[in-house]
């Protein structure tokens, strides 16, 4: 069930909006429930992603030094 609710938006960001609904074919309202969704439903970072066990021995940001060493 959706219920209807009005904004007021500057005629700039209200241009865009319409410009990039037509653009991707969608309506308004689908833009913005989208982006709804996307910034203030989005779910929480929970932290990293765990894919090894053990010490770490590089960091990622160390990847291609591997590659330098002798």
């Amino acid at each position: 069930m959706m219920e209807k609710i009005q904004v007021h938006l500057p005629k700039k960001e209200l241009d865009a909006l319409r410009k990039a609904a037509a653009r991707s074919g969608r309506s308004v309202a689908e833009m913005v429930r989208e982006a709804i969704r996307k910034v203030v439903l989005k779910s929480p970072v929970a932290g990293p992603v765990a894919l090894w066990n053990g010490a770490l021995r590089r960091l990622s940001t160390d990847h291609d030094k591997v590659h330098d060493e002798p």
